[in-house]
C-alpha cells in the first residue's frame, strides 16, 4: 500500500484535489436552489410557482443533499475504500472491491453529468434556438450562469477521476528500473 494514501498504488495529486473540490463545486448551486424552494425567484422573470411550500422545500432540500452526497461519494475513486471494503461493513469487510463495481457507476454518472454540460452550453449560448429562463437583469443572469457552470463541471471532472481510477486499478504498474 502507498504510505500516504494507503491505496495500493499512489493516487495522482490532481485526482485527490479534484475529488476534494467536487463538493465545493456543487455547493453554490445547492445554495442557489434553497431560496427557490421557499418561493423566491432568484431574479428569474417568470410567474411565481403555485406549488405549496410543504412540497417544494423538502424537494429542493433533498435534491441539494443528494447532490452533495454524490459529490462526497466520488471520494471512493481516490480513497482506500474504493479498493478494499472497510472493516465496519459486515460480511464483506476487508474484501477487495472489483474495479468495475466502481468504474461502471462512476462512468454512467459522469456521462449523465456530461449531458447536463451539453444542455448548459446549448442554452447558455442560445445554440440551436435553445435558451434558459429569462432573468430580470444581467446580474441575476450572470450569477445563475456562474453557479450552473460550476455544477456542470462535475461531468468532465468525474470522468477524469474515473479514468485515473481505471489507470491505477486496471493497468499494470509501471516497471521499476533495475538498480
Amino acid at each position: 500500500m502507498h504510505p500516504t494514501t494507503r491505496t495500493e498504488r499512489p493516487v495522482p495529486r490532481w485526482a485527490d484535489r479534484v475529488a476534494r473540490a467536487l463538493p465545493l463545486l456543487g455547493l453554490p448551486v445547492c445554495l442557489w436552489r434553497l431560496p427557490i424552494g421557499f418561493g423566491f425567484r432568484m431574479g428569474m422573470d417568470i410567474a411565481p410557482s403555485h406549488q405549496p411550500l410543504w412540497l417544494t422545500v423538502p424537494y429542493v432540500c433533498t435534491l441539494s443533499l443528494l447532490s452533495e452526497a454524490f459529490a462526497l461519494a466520488c471520494l471512493v475513486l481516490v480513497r482506500p475504500w474504493g479498493e478494499t471494503v472497510p472493516g465496519w461493513v459486515p460480511v464483506l469487510r476487508g474484501r477487495r472491491v472489483p474495479p468495475y463495481a466502481v468504474l461502471v457507476p462512476a462512468t454512467v454518472a459522469g456521462l449523465l453529468l456530461m449531458a447536463l454540460l451539453v444542455d448548459w452550453i446549448l442554452t447558455a449560448f442560445h445554440i440551436g434556438g435553445l435558451s434558459t429562463v429569462p432573468y430580470e437583469n444581467v446580474w441575476w443572469r450572470g450569477l445563475a450562469d456562474t453557479v450552473s457552470f460550476l455544477f456542470v463541471l462535475w461531468g468532465p471532472l468525474v470522468l477524469a477521476l474515473t479514468w485515473a481510477y481505471y489507470r491505477r486499478r486496471c493497468r499494470p504498474a509501471p516497471r521499476q528500473p533495475l538498480r
